[in-house]
Formats: structure tokens, sequence, C-alpha cells
């Protein structure tokens, strides 16, 4: 049967699907009061000036709890404001008391939000969620008295407790490939609107310099658009873009002893400084003949970005920073963001001494990839009798044992998780491109992913509980985390 309904009714016969009230079973209901945001409050004042002037600053709920929404519907930030305008239940997440029909606040509040919340309190926040959730899931088996001390595999006489999965992976930034050419042709045109803005308050006073724009664009294009640019051609196009940013350099440098530098914005001032050393670089480069150079700049917006040789078969070489992430039963931290290219092994002792600090005691076992099996690492996890995957050093035995082969089998089957924990930030979340044009803000972004993802693994606990409590009738051991220097382990209430 099919009834037509073509005619929309009057607005003031709609119904909200609500009641005019919130449900108590919404995810951005349960997630609000799940969050302690009254111990984030104390983190978040220290990152604010002390000044009464100018217009106060909004709450620590607003900002984190803006910054969650963003990340978890995969929005932008002019988006986000206006899911936030036109969604009741995210006001309530953010902590107002009643709905508005208004913008809460500019999207460009979003950048300040990123540099005052930054990695260190995203760090705290996250290490207080995690022990949050491990303590409301204990707290929930204990009520109903499903927690069995005998059953406890966590309270054996060794001091070493849990699992630890370290991994490092790269963060790409939004940047275009960097070649010698493009960047060269980059700072010739910030250049030339540097020249532009200086020569402003000179208009009808003085001829305005030559600075060749149109042939210089044009021999750009001759070259970049060739389908086979031979090496010479390459290096004929190179040497004219060098020429032409080396006569607008001192086109600036002439007109700075009119005309005062400060009158340049601080974003045209950074891309000065940035526009000098680019020209080093590729100049030093091409008198070399040589195709690298340390600290090289592969972007003038970004500068800080780096590329990061990464082997592998789609991409060899990746263009952002590179984290060291550790997992623990499912919990994701991020022990370091790096924008130059480093040994990831040299991190594990940190990550172990981390994990100590974090749980009270050392791991049972660490997995990891064959560039953290080097020797120091391997002598200092003798040391504290923690376990590292993978085969001795060494030539290997000529009859293998089975258990061995099957524990080596099993390691590597435990490292998977963190490769999904990384697939889920590139493919659910932004890990695979950071949109933030800034160092502290990209990095920012980079460790809200690894916080939502924290979240989304709680919420996802939960109703699985939910699920299984109600259809089956078995119950299956689950493990929950720590509290203290204690593992926690018990029978819940679910069924099979």
């Amino acid at each position: 049967m099919y009834r037509s309904n073509y005619r929309q009714i009057e607005f003031e016969g709609f119904d909200l699907p609500f009641s005019g009230g919130l449900r108590s079973d919404n995810r951005w209901v349960k997630l609000a009061k799940f969050i302690p945001w009254d111990e984030f409050e104390p983190i978040y004042r220290k990152t604010l000036s002390g000044s009464q002037n100018g217009s106060p600053a909004l709450v620590v709920r607003v900002a984190l709890g803006a910054l969650i929404i963003k990340e978890r519907l995969g929005t932008s930030d002019e988006e986000t404001v206006e899911q936030i305008r036109e969604n009741p239940y995210l006001q309530y997440f953010l902590g107002y008391k009643e709905y508005k029909d208004e913008k809460p606040f500019h999207p460009t509040m979003f950048v300040h939000f990123r540099k005052r919340i930054n990695t260190k309190m995203l760090g705290r926040v996250n290490d207080i969620i995690t022990k949050k959730a491990n303590w409301e899931a204990a707290k929930s088996l204990k009520q109903k008295g499903s927690i069995d001390k005998n059953d406890d595999p966590g309270s054996s006489d060794s001091k070493n407790k849990g699992k630890l999965i370290v991994d490092a992976t790269c963060t790409p930034a939004d940047i275009t490939f960097p070649t010698d050419l493009k960047m060269l042709n980059t700072a010739r045109e910030k250049s030339e609107e540097i020249i532009d803005i200086l020569h402003r308050p000179l208009k009808g006073k003085k001829k305005k310099p030559r600075i060749y724009r149109r042939i210089a664009r044009k021999n750009f294009l001759l070259a970049a658009k060739s389908k086979r640019l031979s090496k010479s051609k390459r290096r004929k196009a190179i040497r004219k873009q060098l020429g032409y940013l080396r006569r607008n350099l001192k086109t600036i440098a002439k007109q700075s002893k009119e005309c005062s530098l400060s009158t340049l914005k601080r974003r045209h001032y950074k891309n000065l400084l940035v526009i000098h050393e680019v020209y080093r670089q590729q100049k030093e480069m091409f008198d070399r003949r040589e195709n690298r150079i340390v600290d090289r700049i592969i972007s003038v917006s970004q500068p800080h970005a780096r590329p990061i040789k990464r082997g592998k078969a789609g991409s060899a070489t990746e263009f952002g920073a590179k984290i060291s992430v550790s997992l623990v039963e499912g919990f994701t931290f991020v022990d370091r963001i790096g924008w130059d290219n480093y040994n990831e092994a040299g991190d594990l002792i940190d990550q172990i001494d981390t994990y100590r600090m974090r749980f009270g005691f050392y791991p049972k076992s660490v997995h990891a990839d064959k560039i953290y099996r080097n020797r120091d690492n391997r002598k200092f996890c003798k040391k504290y009798h923690i376990r590292l995957s993978g085969p001795p050093l060494g030539r290997p035995p000529k009859q293998i044992d089975q258990k061995q082969k099957y524990q080596a089998r099993q390691d590597e089957l435990d490292r998977i998780p963190i490769e999904g924990k990384f697939g889920q930030g590139k493919r659910r979340f932004s890990l695979s491109k950071i949109m933030c044009k800034l160092a502290n803000t990209s990095e920012t972004a980079i460790s809200m992913v690894f916080l939502v993802m924290n979240i989304e693994r709680w919420l996802k606990a939960i109703s699985f509980c939910l699920f299984f409590r109600r259809r089956y009738q078995r119950p299956i051991t689950f493990f929950f985390g720590y509290i203290g220097s204690q593992s926690v382990w018990g029978y819940a209430n679910v069924y099979f």
C-alpha cells in the first residue's frame, strides 16, 4: 500500500521525536555523564592567561567537548558549530542548561581550543578517562558479586602483569607532494606577495620594483606541464626559479630600508623567514648537485613538517609527524610525537617505564616489531623479567621447539590489535590527513584521535555487556584493566 503525503504540515504541528525532553539512553547523554569534566578544570585553567581584560574564556567542557564532537562526527570546524546549534543532545553534552537556536561560538575558536588543550593536557585527560572506564567496569562487577579473587589471573607471585603492545606510524599532513621546482615556485609567489604589501605605503610616490611575475610563472608552467622532463631541463628550470627568488629577496631587502618590516603581518613575516631558508637549502643542493639536506623544508605554510621514510609498498615516503603509540588492553596512549624521522626502538624503554608509572608494575610481556628487538632493549627487558616477543638473537637452532614456535606465532597475533588501531584512526577518524597548519595544533589533533578512540571503546564495551546480558546464559571471564596495582578480572553477568 502507498499513501502520498506530498503536503508539508505547518511548523506549529511538527512533533519533536524526544517529546520535549532528552532520552537518557542517548549516546551523548551517557558520554556526558561518563566524562569527569570537573577533574579537567584545574588542568585547563593553567593554560589560560591571568589577565582580567577581554571577554571570558569558554569553560573546559565546551572546549574539550567541541573537539570530541568534531572528531567523532568527522566534520569541519564550521560544520561542527552548525551541528551543535541544531542538535539539543550536543548542547547537553557541552553542558548547556537549555536548548538555544544560535551558534555557541565562532568556528575560529577551534584554533584557540587546540592551542590551550595541548598534548600534555590530553595525555592526562586520557589517563583519567581510561582509569575511570576501568573503575566503572570493576565497580559494576563488584556490586553484582561477580568478582572472584580465586579466579584472578593477576594474583600470581609474579610482579609483572599485563601485555604492552608498541608500534609507530606516520600521520600525513595536508600538503601537496613536494618537489624542488614546486617549492621554489611557491616561495617565489609568497615573496611577490610580500613585495606588494611593502609597496602599498609608497604607492603613487615611488615606482613599483620590477619582479617579472608573469615570465617566472610561464617558465614554471613550461616545466611543470611537461610529461617527460629530462634532468637537464629540470635543472635549467630550477636555476631560473632560483634567479627570480634571489632577485625578489634583494628587492625586499631594499624595501625594508624605506618601509619597516613591522608593517607585515605575523604570517607574512614568518613566510619571509621560511623563504630565506628555502632559498638557502635549494641553492646548496643545486650547487652540490644533491637531493638531500639536513632539516629539509617541504612546505612553506608548514615548515615543521618533514619527509618520513617508511618503505611501504603504497608510499615509500610520507610527509608529516611520526608517533610512537602503546596499547594496553584496548586502550591507546600516545608516547611521543616527533616531526623528524627517528628510530622508534629508542622509545621502548621509556614506554615500559611509563607503563610502570601508569599501573604500578612492569608488563609481563612486550609485543613489538622486529626493529625494537635490539641489544639494549633485550638487556633492559631481561633485567626486569619482561618477555620481549620474537626469536632470540643469533643463528636459529636446527631443531625448533614446538612450544617456542607456537609462542612466536601467538606473539605475532597479539601484536595485530595495534595495527587495527592505526587502521581505525586513519579510516574512521582523521589520522590519515591532519588538516591543522600549526605544529602544536596538529599535535593536539593527533592526540584527540586516540582520546576519542578510547571513548569509543568504552561505549562499545558497555553496549557489548548489555547485549550479552539479555541474550545468553553462560558466564565468561572479561578483563577490565587495573585498579591501583592490581589487575581486575571477574565473571561478568553475561551469558553464552
